[in-house]
């Protein structure tokens, strides 16, 4: 199994001006980063985090799937996704933040279980309460 984190990275740097955002994107980096750390535990074959700019063709840099939606009439792809592919080619995609997080904060709980190290991410106040709210 494969999966790719695709983030805005604007948002990341924080220079949107959406401080939550930020806050979750961030969150969801240092997720997908640790869980690259330790993949072989669980048997994932690569991990990849993906940042995107504004201006960007859109697509992803290693699984080719892409998230959009209708607004104002016009089509608006999606920075932010996590994107997982199976041995299969099945492909499934998470766009909403919070599923995002649970799906890695999932994949990190699997690994804490594979080894006697703490591989949990402290996340942002915004980050925790998105995963128990």
């Amino acid at each position: 199994m494969r999966i790719e984190l695709r983030v805005c990275k604007n948002c990341y740097e924080g220079e949107h001006g959406n401080p939550q955002k930020g806050d979750v994107t961030r969150d969801a980096v240092k997720c997908a980063r640790q869980v690259r750390e330790y993949k072989d535990l669980i048997s994932l074959d690569a991990v990849y985090v993906t940042m995107v700019e504004e201006g960007d063709a859109g697509g992803s840099e290693e699984l080719p799937v892409v998230v959009a939606s209708i607004e104002n009439d016009q089509v608006a792809l999606t920075d932010t996704q996590l994107v997982m592919e199976d041995d299969d080619g099945n492909m499934l995609v998470y766009p909403e933040p919070e599923d995002i997080l649970e799906v890695l904060s999932r994949n990190l709980d699997q690994i804490q279980q594979q080894t006697r190290q703490d591989v949990m991410v402290e996340l942002s106040e915004v980050g925790a309460e998105l995963l128990t709210g």
